[in-house]
């Protein structure tokens, strides 16, 4: 059981206090796309996501299988292992009360949605998209999920050992970049893992994604420029590279796993883009 199910009971008294609550409770990997998609939202004034950014990521998903205008305010309440997003909303991981008095002001204000569209599908993203160490990174702090918020830095401890690099051919805004790689973060929101400070300059509302590159870099380097990433300084190492786009496209290679939201789904090639003031949320 997560930790999201221990809290439930408490968090739905809370929304209780404000609001009609019509609660249910996921069952599996993808059940509340599901679970949203299927729903008629037409008498609610919003829906809730309680979990993580993967909790998230499949309710904003859920949302996007509907109609723009079957589409009501999504709302964060911050109760799972990884919760990035939730910073940007000025929510700590875990301050759960607090996103419950954010949805309690019902003041819903329009923020960026990514978009990602690869040969074999469409799907939407939040926080962050990732591939490369990114994605092997996320896969160790899987298995040690356990551990709550340390499990990311432990994952990237752990993939910093078996450091691999591949060659990249990506185009953002028009302008083609080819180097050999260990990461491209494509970012909506500041924060990854909740405590790595990815991209300093990225706004939910700005109508850009920010791109971080990493070229090929020693162990040693990286494990140098590792603790600077919890503050943001890691931009300003010369095999950083940062960008901010509405469109990026990821030519190469092919086949490569991706990683939205802590979530691990599609294969490069893909294109990237984003939906400026797309979506509403309940947010200061």
């Amino acid at each position: 059981m997560g930790r999201a199910a221990v809290l439930l009971p408490e968090i739905t008294r809370a929304l209780e206090r404000f609001a009609t609550v019509d609660r249910i409770q996921t069952r599996y990997a993808g059940h509340a796309t599901d679970l949203v998609a299927e729903a008629d939202l037409e008498a609610f004034d919003g829906v809730i996501a309680a979990g993580g950014d993967g909790t998230l990521f499949e309710v904003l998903n859920g949302l996007y299988r509907k109609a723009p205008g079957e589409r009501v305010p999504l709302g964060l309440v911050p109760a799972g292992t990884g919760n990035a997003f939730a910073r940007d909303l000025g929510l700590l991981p875990g301050d759960w009360q607090k996103g419950v008095d954010l949805i309690a002001r019902n003041r819903p204000r329009k923020v960026d949605v990514g978009r990602v569209q690869t040969r074999s599908e469409t799907f939407y993203f939040l926080n962050i998209i990732g591939m490369g160490f990114a994605v092997d990174a996320g896969r160790a702090a899987k298995k040690l999920k356990i551990l709550g918020n340390a499990a990311y830095t432990l994952g990237t401890l752990w993939e910093t050992i078996k450091l691999k690099s591949y060659p990249l051919h990506v185009e953002i805004n028009g302008k083609h970049v080819k180097q050999d790689n260990v990461f491209i973060e494509i970012s909506n929101s500041r924060y990854t893992g909740s405590s790595f400070l990815i991209a300093p300059d990225a706004r939910i509302d700005d109508g850009l994604l920010d791109v971080t590159l990493l070229s090929r870099l020693p162990r040693r380097r990286l494990l140098q420029l590792f603790p600077t990433i919890y503050s943001g300084r890691h931009v300003q190492y010369e095999e950083v590279s940062t960008f901010q786009a509405r469109q990026i496209r990821i030519h190469a290679p092919g086949g490569r796993l991706l990683a939205p939201d802590g979530e691990f789904r599609g294969h490069s090639p893909a294109d990237i883009s984003c939906l400026a003031a797309d979506l509403e949320m309940f947010a200061d």
